[in-house]
């Protein structure tokens, strides 16, 4: 018996009904629900281990859904595996843009289900933590060295990327110039400490015109932190 609890949103009673008993008998704990509001209440008090996740769903669709859940703090790591009839290239990038984890198109076999499942628990399970999301929807993917907010694409230099990685892998802690310097450059780098109040300014510039500027605060007399709180 598995102790992956999995959401499944189909507006489809037939198809829903299916998936949920395929998932059962395959001994995941289930709840399948029809639309997405009733999946916003659910998430209020649940943080399911997976969520498959049709496109179209009335009121609110599959991709609102998956945004909100990517700019929720307590929801941006949960794995969403999309189902959808829409298969053009296009409509995968939209949905790879707004955080969700894979892509099955309909007519899908169980047993195609069943394996996409598996492989994005394991590669999740399995690989380090290779893309960094905070709740208000920026995301810092390593192995494609690409930043979006909100499935938006943002032009950092290398040495912001490397200095939001840092800030996003290690939020809500001050650190000094210094401390930055040997961790983002290297303890063998001798550069000016101000060097890095350049690259602070850089990467606010970057996060600018999303909103997100905020996220990286000055401590006065200390050095810099970077947190989705104020104060």
């Amino acid at each position: 018996m598995s102790d992956l609890h999995v959401v499944v949103v189909e507006d489809e009673s037939a198809l829903r009904e299916l998936v949920a008993s395929t998932l059962e008998t395959a001994g995941y704990q289930v709840t399948a629900l029809a639309d997405a509001h009733k999946a916003r209440s659910l998430f209020t008090n649940l943080v399911p281990g997976l969520v498959l996740l049709d496109w179209m769903l009335p009121g609110m669709s599959g991709i609102e859904l998956a945004r909100w859940m990517r700019r929720e703090g307590h929801l941006a790591q949960v794995p969403v595996i999309m189902l959808t009839a829409k298969d053009d290239e296009e409509a995968k990038l939209e949905g790879f843009e707004s955080g969700v984890d894979d892509y099955v198109t309909k007519p899908f076999s169980t047993r195609e289900l069943l394996a996409r499942i598996k492989a994005v628990t394991r590669r999740l399970n399995d690989r380090p933590a290779t893309v960094l999301r905070t709740g208000r929807g920026l995301q810092l993917d390593l192995a494609e060295h690409r930043v979006t907010a909100e499935g938006q694409p943002l032009s950092l230099g290398p040495t912001e990327f490397k200095l939001l990685q840092f800030f996003m892998g290690h939020p809500d802690r001050v650190y000094t110039r210094a401390q930055l310097l040997d961790q983002v450059w290297g303890e063998n780098v001798f550069i000016e400490e101000r060097t890095i109040d350049v690259h602070i300014r850089r990467l606010r510039k970057a996060l600018e015109p999303v909103g997100m500027a905020n996220l990286v605060q000055t401590v006065r007399g200390v050095g810099y932190r970077f947190s989705e709180r104020t104060g």
